[in-house]
């Protein structure tokens, strides 16, 4: 059985979606994977772009409030920055909540920040995806 993650940032319009695309890429084999915004807005096109850049799947990826995954079991939330994670109220049946502080792209100063954001999720993913694989494929 797949275990279930949610990945929660303020707009849920860049930061977990570029973090939802990115688990689902490197292993939608052992996970679903959903996001949500605690305030959502539209997905910035800047942040489909630099997933398109790096060949990563975007089909399907759309913001959603928290109420669309209230009534969802995730056996695992990641707030992707630290006023979602204040505004984050669990609901029952979503597990273990970790807490990433990723800037906002939109608000980055640096030369491509929707680049640099895929870039670095996409590191820290890649090394969630390692430790929960272990795990499941050892239980």
């Amino acid at each position: 059985m797949k275990k279930r993650v949610l990945f929660v940032c303020a707009g849920n319009s860049a930061r977990s979606i570029i973090a939802e695309a990115l688990l689902r890429y490197y292993s939608g084999y052992f996970f679903e994977v959903e996001s949500a915004g605690t305030s959502p807005e539209p997905v910035d096109v800047r942040a489909i772009r630099a997933l398109k850049r790096l060949g990563i799947p975007i089909k399907g990826l759309h913001s959603k409030s928290m109420d669309e995954v209230s009534d969802q079991y995730f056996d695992l939330v990641i707030t992707l920055c630290d006023k979602s994670h204040k505004e984050y109220v669990p609901s029952p049946g979503h597990g273990k909540v970790i807490a990433w502080d990723f800037e906002d792209p939109a608000e980055r100063r640096c030369f491509r920040p929707f680049y640099t954001t895929v870039r670095e999720l996409s590191t820290r993913i890649k090394l969630l995806t390692l430790v929960l694989t272990k795990v499941a494929k050892a239980a």
